[in-house]
């Protein structure tokens, strides 16, 4: 130790703190995500017209299964999909890869994106399927062979169960979406558990 100053010995062992890109698809998805809200205001809302998924589309509009969660009504629906995946997203990255968890994505934009559309013909915006999805897979991260962990039987009470009961009421949300995306990810979860 002679020779090396307090100092300088500290600055080798801890080095220099960085930033890193530690969920690529997470924080792509978030980007892109905020890309689509700020061209819709600087476009009076051309984007989402073009990428929403609208009832009784074409083929040539098939793109739109997949594009829809992108686009958002406004920053506060923006910023309340963007939080849960932010907080679950580098988890569920670190459990499956990014690979995988962006198959589970696009299965879970396309699944809720033909059913709504054979079914209810709603108009659809935002990521909160794949937030719903995001939640419910999250709660089966450290499932076993033969176990149903109790947080994935009280998430799937919390979150789906209230997304039933609002299903009753007329509101803006689409509930079905949510119903959708936490279903996909509770069958995720336990296809994968054996896989991963």
């Amino acid at each position: 130790m002679e020779g090396i100053g307090k100092e300088q010995l500290l600055t080798s062992k801890s080095g220099k703190w960085k930033v890193t890109y530690n969920a690529p698809l997470t924080l792509t998805f978030t980007f892109i995500s905020l890309g689509f809200v700020v061209f819709n205001y600087i476009t009076a809302g051309w984007i989402n017209q073009a990428f929403a998924l609208y009832p009784n589309f074409s083929l040539l509009d098939s793109y739109r299964f997949f594009t829809y969660i992108f686009c958002h009504a406004d920053w506060s629906h923006l910023a309340a999909n963007s939080i849960y995946l932010l907080m679950l997203g580098p988890l569920l990255e670190e459990k499956y890869g990014a690979k995988e968890l962006l198959f589970m994505t696009g299965c879970t934009a396309l699944v809720t994106g033909l059913l709504n559309n054979l079914l209810f013909q709603n108009v659809i915006v935002g990521a909160s399927g794949i937030v719903f999805m995001f939640i419910v897979l999250s709660s089966l991260v450290n499932m076993k062979r033969k176990e149903i962990p109790l947080t994935f039987i009280l998430v799937s009470i919390v979150f789906i169960g209230n997304e039933v009961v609002n299903s009753f009421t007329a509101d803006n949300i689409s509930q079905f979406g949510h119903i959708c995306g936490g279903l996909c990810g509770g069958a995720f979860g336990f296809m994968k558990r054996n896989l991963t």
